[in-house]
């Protein structure tokens, strides 16, 4: 993991912002702050941060709005911050390609731990990347996964998947035909073990299948449901 990490932390309420930046700076990361959509943004843009906290309503410029820009030039990792019965924002914050969700009241302790979760996630991606140049490709009947490219075809159409959706694929399918539990794929993918919503599993595993299914039903149909246990990939040898 990262040290010396440099954080940016969006949101409106002057109290959540002095809060949540206390917390991380006692942990030695570097802290800016944004107070709106627009300012984030910019800061976003010119800047290189390890780690975005933002806040889904807030003025000028909300949440989703900022990802959605944010996503079409950088891949810094984002935390939504969202509040109580927003779910409909959080699935829409993991389309524009937010990595995860804290949910409103929050415990800041709650916050670091999710933010080094983050940090050793982009360590551990960026180590797996050198490892898979001499395997770039992963071939089955349906889709392709090509590691150099960090892109994704299905019947030879590429499908356009957030990172996390793209790391969750890659885990199952170096792996096929294996049962993971979501703890297990929470634990792997997202790197939770104490503070982790099961939900942000199936939550990514509906929008896998559905980018999928857009391109190639049977792609998605490798995705399978293991009830009362959690989902693999599953290979048809025939």
């Amino acid at each position: 993991m990262k040290t010396n990490a440099k954080i940016l932390v969006v949101d409106d309420e002057d109290r959540i912002r002095r809060l949540v930046r206390m917390y991380l700076e006692k942990e030695d990361f570097t802290v800016e702050e944004a107070v709106d959509g627009t300012e984030a943004l910019q800061l976003a843009l010119d800047h290189d941060y390890d780690v975005i906290l933002l806040d889904i309503m807030m003025p000028e410029m909300d949440g989703i709005e900022v990802a959605k820009e944010l996503r079409k030039q950088k891949s810094t990792p984002i935390i939504m911050l969202t509040a109580k019965g927003e779910e409909a924002n959080r699935v829409e914050g993991f389309e524009v390609g937010s990595d995860d969700y804290i949910v409103k009241p929050f415990s800041p302790r709650e916050v670091v731990l999710r933010v080094k979760a983050v940090l050793r996630r982009a360590a551990s991606h960026d180590y797996q990347e050198a490892e898979t140049q001499t395997k770039s490709l992963i071939v089955f009947p349906h889709l392709t996964i090509d590691y150099d490219a960090h892109r994704v075809t299905a019947d030879g159409t590429d499908v356009s998947l957030t990172p996390k959706e793209y790391e969750l694929l890659c885990f199952m399918a170096e792996d096929p035909d294996k049962v993971f539990s979501r703890e297990v794929l929470l634990k792997e993918v997202w790197q939770y073990e104490f503070f982790g919503d099961l939900r942000t599993v199936d939550t990514h595993v509906k929008r896998l299948r559905e980018k999928l299914t857009n391109v190639s039903k049977e792609a998605a149909d490798m995705i399978v449901t293991v009830w009362g246990v959690g989902y693999k990939f599953e290979v048809d040898d025939a």
